[in-house]
């Protein structure tokens, strides 16, 4: 006979192995977290999902039909370490809270299926993540308590506070000393002092000629890439590294934009010819006042919490025909002044990598007048899971769109923020 808990009430654990199981009246997935004492995982190898099913004493095994899989936690071959392991349920479909939603139950249960503790996790309301029960260690032995712990600002909130480090002070400007260390890796660049300026190096002078030679000047460097004049009638095919500034005939600035990506899932050949491969790809925006991540809007979080960024929902797929797969919105007008850049990322949640997508590309759209200002497309297929579209930032006083296309390795917002320094160096 099982034991019901209530919020924040625990029990012993005196079986070798248990069984954590939820039951969700909507689709959703179980993870574990495995933490220390301090509340952080110590590497990545301590969260287990579905794209990482096992880790050190514990692994995810398939449920019942229709429900998210078990953990299979063998607490004597958990690390000494860990202190906690945390049992989550985050709900898949974008937008979906658990306010919407029967209460979730957890069920933790011996190896033969006996259940030993229930919880029936109440009160949530606009969350879509919710830490269930934890396991933890007591004087020796292991025991549960029920947490009921949600996350209303969805998985990167979640990541954040266990481990995924997100800078939100400036880092001290280096000295310079010769001769200068060497580099080292950073999620962010240290910014420049206020009254700081970035020397210029001197030009390199040109190499002597050999004697009796005919000296020929070296080959000038290939010019940047131009800003393109945006326009109604002819919207412009950006390339890497252009720059347009948002502005509408006239010179008026534009105000509300809609950035549009879009993508098809590749088709992959077999013993029964070619079959279509569903490409779950997430198109998110990352807010940063000069280096410093300011908010995320992403299908966790369709709206920025000041309100001037919606995102138009998760799109599983990349299937639904022509048009754009996934549409963000910014009002220009709403965005905080201290906020400077907008970086526009893709990432493949599922892990596939970008040489299985075929089309992609994102599009500025005059959200007032619905007209197709600008447009990028990727060529070729990439060896990464995640890739920095284009960014729109402040420079001179005006708003400007840049073209970027670069790929990295990252699946969620979660692993990519700490990697998105190099797109936001200041113009």
């Amino acid at each position: 006979m099982s034991t019901t808990l209530v919020k924040g009430q625990n029990g012993a654990l005196n079986a070798a192995e248990v069984v954590v199981s939820v039951k969700v009246a909507a689709a959703a997935e179980l993870s574990a977290l495995l933490v220390t004492e301090h509340g952080k995982v110590r590497t990545d190898a301590d969260f287990v999902f579905y794209n990482q099913p096992a880790g050190p004493g514990v692994r995810l095994r398939n449920g019942v039909s229709g429900q998210p899989a078990d953990l299979v936690v063998s607490l004597a071959q958990v690390p000494a370490e860990i202190a906690q392991i945390r049992a989550v349920i985050t709900l898949d479909q974008a937008g979906a809270t658990f306010g919407r939603i029967a209460p979730p139950v957890a069920v933790v249960a011996d190896p033969g299926g006996n259940p030993l503790y229930e919880y029936r996790i109440e009160d949530l309301q606009s969350e879509s993540i919710v830490i269930a029960v934890e396991l933890y260690r007591r004087f020796g032995g292991w025991k549960v308590r029920a947490v009921g712990q949600g996350y209303a600002g969805g998985f990167a909130a979640l990541v954040t506070d266990h481990g995924v480090t997100v800078e939100d002070a400036p880092r001290p400007a280096p000295q310079r000393t010769p001769p200068p260390p060497p580099p080292v890796p950073s999620a962010y660049p240290p910014p420049l002092e206020p009254t700081q300026v970035a020397p210029t190096p001197p030009a390199p002078y040109p190499p002597a000629p050999p004697p009796n030679s005919t000296f020929a000047p070296p080959p000038p460097a290939p010019p940047r890439p131009t800003e393109g004049e945006l326009s109604r009638g002819r919207p412009v095919n950006l390339s890497k590294g252009q720059r347009v500034t948002l502005r509408k005939e006239g010179g008026v600035a534009l105000t509300r934009i809609r950035m549009g990506l879009g993508w098809d899932p590749a088709k992959r050949g077999g013993l029964f010819g070619q079959r279509v491969v569903n490409i779950d790809l997430d198109a998110w925006v990352a807010m940063f006042a000069d280096r410093h991540l300011v908010d995320v809007a992403y299908y966790g979080q369709l709206t920025s919490k000041d309100g001037s960024i919606r995102h138009s929902g998760d799109n599983l797929t990349g299937e639904g025909g022509v048009g754009d797969d996934e549409q963000i919105a910014v009002d220009l007008s709403r965005v905080p002044q201290q906020v400077t850049t907008l970086l526009f990322i893709v990432t493949s949640y599922q892990g596939q990598t970008f040489e299985q997508v075929s089309n992609a590309y994102c599009r500025l759209v005059d959200d007032t007048t619905q007209a197709e200002l600008a447009r990028y497309a990727l060529a070729g297929g990439m060896p990464f899971t995640a890739i920095a579209m284009a960014k729109v930032f402040r420079s001179g006083g005006e708003w400007r769109l840049e073209a970027i296309g670069e790929g990295f390795q990252a699946k969620h917002p979660g692993e990519a923020v700490p990697q998105l320094g190099r797109f936001i160096t200041p113009v």
